[in-house]
């Protein structure tokens, strides 16, 4: 489904022929199809989602914030589903990787940090359980703790400390395998990023 939308968007950008355009819009409302076939969602809310994304399709971008302190790892609880995630969100334009995870970590925990290292680029179709239209990498920052608060309330209720043995439930867009990935670099800081 995403190659074909990237396939329809690429072909709206370059196209000159007419016919090719009325073509490459009617593989876009397929894709749109197979989407709201798999996410639930409407399909024609999604053609107008993919008909909003002009140029070359490429992924979008996230972050996720890795603070650790005592031997556990800070976690947010989503207000949308009420599980446990890494703080971290969307990358915004202009905006480096570092500054949005250092601005997702206090948005959403209330802690000020600063990123010191790149502890993964994950391909997030591959690495959650979230099913979507986007495709999307995940920057994992490892993070060091400069102060304390609290979060914002917009997007998360609570933030919590867990060593590996005392989880609580995860949202949809955590995993375990990330969580205990996390775990062996807060271990050994000494190993190398991981890709893909």
């Amino acid at each position: 489904m995403r190659r074909l939308r990237a396939t329809a968007q690429n072909g709206l950008t370059y196209a000159q022929d007419p016919f090719d355009k009325i073509r490459y819009e009617e593989v876009r409302r397929v894709a749109a199809e197979i989407a709201a076939a798999q996410t639930g969602d409407e399909p024609e809310r999604l053609e107008r989602l993919f008909a909003d994304e002009v140029g070359h399709a490429t992924p979008k971008v996230a972050v996720r914030g890795v603070v650790g302190r005592d031997g556990k790892l800070l976690l947010v609880r989503n207000l949308d589903d009420g599980g446990w995630s890494l703080p971290g969100g969307w990358c915004e334009v202009g905006e480096s990787p570092s500054g949005a995870v250092e601005k997702e970590v206090l948005e959403e925990s209330g802690f000020t940090t600063r990123a010191v290292k790149l502890l993964a680029i994950e391909n997030r179709d591959v690495r959650t359980r979230l099913v979507r239209p986007d495709h999307v990498y995940v920057l994992v920052f490892l993070c060091e703790l400069v102060s304390e608060g609290k979060p914002d309330g917009l997007e998360t209720a609570e933030a919590g400390f867990f060593g590996l043995d005392e989880l609580p439930p995860l949202s949809s867009r955590e995993t375990e395998t990330r969580i205990a990935r996390v775990f062996e670099h807060l271990r050994d800081p000494a190993l190398p990023a991981d890709f893909d």
